[in-house]
């Protein structure tokens, strides 16, 4: 073996003992760079006399290539080797299921609301829907409220454009105006037969749906929901208003333990008016009362802007908070979070 051969099989070795791209560069330059051994016998070659120049210099090339072919198969092989490696530590498990988009889920709130419509359906209850965006009239003066009531203030309504400086238009406050709605439309159907002396079928509805104030913390939001409930008929009492609230609650939260009272309050569009509280009487709540609602007797004034005789219908409405209810339901304690989008709040309830 001649000194070429011997320095081709030494890089061949320097060569495969690199276990890194940065060690193969290095042992490449020992023997292909600059001051590498080949090109200082390169350089040699110009001592040397023409026809031993032509022969010297062929053999050199010649180990020149032998080099680069054994410097190339290493690279490829320290390349594949990382790529394996790459491979082994990303490899995925195809046995394992499959990753799947999260099914979503209906709002707690929503939720409760559906439960609402469900009960009071069974009663016999209608439920209505009306805008949002509502008149003056609607909102305030037909439910019996004077102009210079507190509800009207710039601190409590939110007032939008449209409308006229003595009729505003605004967000609605409650959805109460349904009431006047829901009614007005009841009565044009019927009225051929209420001017003839005849009956008119009662009027049971709900109105749940979104309504606004200016008001904001732990327990208030500037934006939430309330179902309002009205039954108007020839000879509905207060009576029946105890028992289908009762049975509501009753039914709402599962429990036939659960106690109501009614306690004397005021309200423009109810006289006599009252709030109601319930009580657990076992659970986390048990002993304590709880406001849910305000209700009772619709005031004449009312029934008269429903174009029905005071003296002749009577019934009785109340108003209450899904949200509310929700809190009490699902033992949440913050009203906020209900509206701060949190799925992992939010997925609790799918």
């Amino acid at each position: 073996m001649n000194e070429l051969d011997a320095l081709a099989q030494e890089a061949r070795a320097a060569f495969a003992s690199a276990v890194a791209p940065a060690d193969l560069e290095n042992a490449k330059a020992r023997y292909l760079g600059k001051a590498g051994r080949i090109t200082e016998l390169m350089k040699g070659l110009a001592t040397l006399p023409v026809d031993e120049k032509k022969s010297r210099g062929a053999a050199i090339n010649q180990a020149k290539q032998a080099i680069e072919v054994a410097l190339n198969e290493r690279r490829q092989a320290l390349a594949d080797a990382e790529l394996d490696q790459q491979l082994k530590a990303e490899a995925l498990d195809v046995t394992l299921p499959g990753r799947q988009r999260g099914a979503g889920g209906l709002h707690p709130v929503s939720l409760t609301l559906e439960r609402i419509e469900s009960i009071f359906g069974s009663m016999g209850f209608e439920v209505a829907d009306g805008p949002e965006i509502e008149s003056d009239w609607f909102n305030f003066t037909a439910l019996n409220t004077p102009e210079d009531h507190p509800a009207r203030s710039m601190h409590d309504t939110f007032y939008v454009e449209g409308g006229s400086e003595k009729a505003p238009n605004l967000l609605r406050t409650h959805t109460s105006p349904m009431q006047i709605r829901h009614a007005v439309a009841h009565v044009k159907r019927h009225r051929a037969a209420l001017d003839a002396g005849q009956g008119m079928p009662e009027i049971r509805v709900i109105a749940p749906g979104r309504t606004y104030r200016v008001d904001s913390d732990a327990t208030h939001s500037p934006m939430f929901h309330q179902c309002e409930g009205l039954w108007i008929g020839e000879n509905v009492s207060f009576k029946d208003l105890k028992f289908v609230f009762t049975d509501f609650c009753r039914t709402f939260f599962e429990s036939n333990d659960l106690v109501l009272r009614f306690r004397p309050s005021f309200f423009p569009f109810t006289e006599p008016s009252a709030e109601i509280d319930i009580q657990f009487q076992s659970g986390p709540l048990a002993g304590r009362w709880l406001e849910v609602a305000g209700s009772g007797q619709v005031h004449p004034n009312v029934v008269r802007n429903m174009g029905l005789d005071p003296e002749r219908f009577i019934g009785f409405a109340f108003g209450m908070g899904p949200d509310r209810l929700t809190m009490l339901r699902y033992g949440v304690n913050d009203l906020r979070l209900f509206f701060d989008g949190d799925i992992r709040f939010l997925s609790q309830f799918r």
